[in-house]
């Protein structure tokens, strides 16, 4: 185990046991020297998956350097849409100042979300777009179709674009929203590009490791002439990485986030590249915002606050790597690209109906 993955490893394991992360005060805000502590926290759908982490991590940062707040983190151990509910409906009990929510279920948490708003608290939704009904209206996350057409783009690039063939899709968690818009991207984005490839799926590949694994095993099975496999979930980057290795693959394999396997997936070419949707930006972008209404006794702003992505390939894949090493050299990286959006706030925001 490298020295990167025992930091996660602990900081996941602290998370599962429940503990608050207390955030004081160092570096980022003015508004550090308010004298009132702030009770804010974070809801994600699992503290275990790489994605989750990286949001959850940013939030903390960003708690962090405001200062002066107590800043808690909550997620069940593996995906659970109803256990979160619960998490964050006890957080709306203890930390009222202010919730970052990330889920993967938006439906279920319409009236979960609309209940704390009602009780005064400013929700940001970040990620997933929130529904109508949840009067939620500030929202923090990335074009996640553009991002499934980067990663089209980067295979057609790969095949040629009168390369003809299988692309076989897969998707963690059917339906889910962000997910649903990645692979809308990746299809019509080969339709356009590469009119000669089939695209087949998403085929689901489910969000624990090891159901992914045997999932994608069974469709390189299914299709062994296909030219690609693409996933647009964590576990499926890393998934297909390994099977390609071990059955010696020639097709070409790539997904999404950034979690120690994949990144060492596309340092040694196994994948030829990977989608960072650059969650840690995100999750540190919405509590600072938060954090600066809130003391400003402002209302949040209405809309789609967008953030970019990245693409991740031999071009780059070292400095992402070294990233990746912990919570402040991902704060070092990212910070011009922080500041120019923080700076920036209301010409950031489109409208919440374009959300995707």
């Amino acid at each position: 185990m490298n020295q990167r993955t025992r930091w996660r490893a602990g900081l996941a394991a602290t998370l599962a046991l429940g503990l608050a992360l207390a955030a004081c005060g160092s570096g980022g805000s003015s508004s550090g020297s308010s004298t009132k502590r702030l009770k804010m926290g974070i809801a994600v759908p699992n503290n275990s998956l790489n994605f989750a982490r990286e949001m959850y991590q940013g939030a903390t940062s960003a708690a962090r350097h405001a200062g002066n707040i107590d800043f808690k983190v909550v997620g069940p151990p593996n995906t659970d849409g109803p256990a979160e509910v619960q998490l964050f409906q006890n957080l709306a009990v203890t930390h009222t100042d202010g919730i970052v929510l990330f889920n993967l279920d938006p439906p279920i948490f319409t009236r979960p979300a609309a209940q704390a708003v009602d009780q005064g608290i400013p929700i940001v939704a970040l990620d997933t777009a929130p529904t109508n009904g949840s009067k939620v209206d500030f929202f923090v996350g990335t074009d996640n179709y553009e991002l499934g057409a980067m990663l089209a783009q980067r295979a057609v690039k790969k095949l040629g674009a009168g390369a003809k063939g299988t692309v076989v899709l897969g998707q963690t968690d059917l339906g889910v929203p962000v997910l649903d818009n990645r692979v809308k991207g990746i299809k019509e984005t080969f339709a356009k590009l590469a009119p000669g490839i089939r695209t087949l799926g998403p085929f689901h590949t489910y969000s624990d490791p090891a159901q992914n694994y045997n999932a994608w095993l069974a469709q390189v099975h299914a299709h062994p002439d296909a030219v690609a496999f693409l996933g647009v979930g964590d576990a499926d980057s890393y998934d297909l990485a390994k099977i390609k290795q071990q059955e010696k693959g020639k097709y070409l394999t790539a997904g999404f986030d950034v979690d120690p396997k994949t990144l060492d997936a596309v340092k040694q070419g196994t994948n030829f590249a990977g989608i960072d949707p650059e969650h840690f930006l995100k999750g540190y972008i919405s509590t600072a915002i938060l954090t600066q209404y809130v003391r400003a006794g402002k209302k949040l702003p209405h809309g789609w606050f967008k953030t970019p992505g990245l693409v991740v390939d031999s071009g780059n894949i070292d400095d992402v790597i070294a990233r990746e090493k912990s919570p402040q050299a991902a704060y070092n990286w990212y910070k011009p690209q922080i500041d120019k959006l923080l700076a920036n706030i209301d010409g950031n925001l489109r409208p919440l109906t374009e959300a995707r």
